[in-house]
């Protein structure tokens, strides 16, 4: 078998060198291994290896500390870091120093011979020198060890060092905002402002006025010039939360800026031009927002350049105890009492499916905080404190007052109350959305007299949007009857 590359290496586990050495020696590469960094050092200072791996924590230095002297000596050498603290911390500080990529322990071994195979075969830049130390771990935003958060740190890790647009997926209280505060506080624009606006807190007809500005007299009550929130975040980041739900006139002036890299405020003539980082987020489904008019499909690409799906606590159920002890030291450092939890209510947190995600958590730990007197918290405060609040009567009649919500509302408890322990299928959204929908457009074409112009305008739908839904779903159109 013909020599691929010679790799080097290190870590201070003889089980995992012997692991390494045999599962990349079984596919060509020749390896070269050791327990610790200065012999490491004198292979890569001689010429030797054509690629390192090597662990962060070994008895002589800090895998970490080697790589800036590494990349001094060697800047075209990749280097791949392993390391079992799994915190977004270590793969940023890897990536900070130069690491081609970071493996959290334990990793897959077809991973890291795709990544070995890359990293020879196609050699990327040095991302940086090294940078100024980070905040202490217990300081750090974002808080778990498990696999569907390390996929997280390594994405982020890898844009740290871009102005790349990021959309961010995840459901409410998952730590979106926190994922764009890391992506700011450890990027390249972490001395410029990190400014954030939730488009779903804002009026709709004041959100050009805060993105933008405006200047005095623009409006009725505009009595001052108003900076907006592009010019706040000039030469850092501006998050926009809860994009989905920008209205399609403000959405128009966003491509706007991100096509031409200027805006101008409202009232204004003169441009303006602005470097800024856009981080976006969404809990909704902006694809199918798309397809229904909603949302302008030029922009979604333009923001949609990087996706990050940031999973739900229920996926994550191994990082539970993590976040309840670093909730808990919060607490205390605040001033409330400290508290334990003992290994059967621990449990109990564990399988509970947390719907409102790490915020409920918080939210719970707080409680528990401030209103149980024992210092250790037992099962039965938390089944107390997690037991589902009491049902409407199955039977209850909708009162005159009732909005849409709340009949929708009794609708879907009543639906879930009859599936018992059980969960509905899967793509029960599409399924409610098409109840829905079928009513409404049928209702609205009456409205109109089957006028499928003034139908589609009375709805905010593009014309044939509407006549593919009617086609979906058998509507019949009757046209002059009402």
């Amino acid at each position: 078998m013909s020599n691929k590359g010679t790799i080097l290496v290190a870590d201070d586990d003889r089980s995992i060198r012997t692991v390494l050495d045999q599962a990349l020696g079984r596919v060509g590469y020749q390896v070269r291994s050791t327990g610790n960094a200065a012999t490491l050092w004198r292979w890569a200072s001689e010429g030797e290896g054509e690629l390192i791996i090597t662990d962060v924590v070994m008895p002589d230095e800090n895998g970490l500390d080697l790589l800036p002297r590494l990349k001094r000596i060697r800047p075209d050498l990749p280097i791949i870091v392993m390391s079992a603290q799994k915190t977004l911390l270590t793969a940023v500080k890897a990536a900070e120093r130069g690491a081609y990529d970071y493996l959290p322990k334990p990793f897959d071994l077809k991973e890291l011979l795709r990544v070995v195979e890359r990293a020879l075969n196609q050699p990327k830049p040095v991302l940086s020198e090294e940078a100024e130390a980070a905040a202490d771990e217990e300081k750090l935003p974002l808080i778990g060890r498990s696999p569907a958060m390390q996929e997280i740190y390594r994405v982020m890790a890898r844009l740290m060092g871009t102005d790349l647009t990021v959309l961010i997926y995840g459901e409410s209280g998952t730590g979106k905002e926190l994922v764009a505060r890391a992506l700011h506080d450890y990027g390249k624009r972490r001395n410029g402002p990190f400014v954030a606006l939730n488009m779903a807190a804002i009026p709709r007809e004041l959100i050009e006025s805060e993105l933008f500005g405006h200047e005095k007299g623009a409006f009725t009550g505009a009595a001052n010039r108003y900076a907006g929130r592009f010019e706040q975040a000039e030469g850092g980041t501006l998050f926009l939360d809860e994009i989905g739900d920008m209205p399609i006139e403000a959405q128009t002036r966003l491509l706007r800026v991100l096509q031409q890299g200027e805006y101008t405020t409202v009232g204004g003539r003169t441009p303006i031009r602005t470097d800024v980082r856009i981080v976006a987020a969404t809990n909704r489904d902006l694809r199918q927002a798309v397809n229904q008019g909603l949302f302008r499909e030029d922009l979604f690409y333009r923001l949609n350049v990087v996706p990050l799906r940031l999973p739900p606590l229920r996926e994550r159920s191994e990082d539970i105890p993590d976040l309840v002890r670093h909730f808990l030291n919060q607490v205390s450092a605040q001033g409330l009492p400290t508290k334990t939890i003992s290994a059967d209510a621990m449990d109990r947190i564990r399988r509970y499916r947390w719907p409102g995600n790490v915020r409920e958590l918080e939210n719970l730990v707080r409680r528990l905080a401030a209103l149980y007197a024992d210092d250790v918290i037992g099962v039965e405060v938390i089944d107390n404190e997690l037991a589902e609040p009491p049902q409407a009567p199955r039977n209850a009649e909708p009162s005159e007052e009732e909005t849409l919500t709340g009949s929708i509302e009794r609708h879907l408890t009543r639906f879930f109350s009859t599936q018992g322990d059980d969960l509905p299928p899967p793509g029960l959204y599409d399924r409610m959305l098409r109840e829905l929908e079928i009513p409404l457009i049928s209702l609205s074409l009456a409205a109109t007299r089957g006028n499928q112009i003034k139908a589609a305008h009375m709805l905010g739908l593009n014309r044939n949007t509407l006549r593919k839904k009617i086609r979906d779903h058998n509507i019949q159109v009757i046209r002059g009857l009402k």
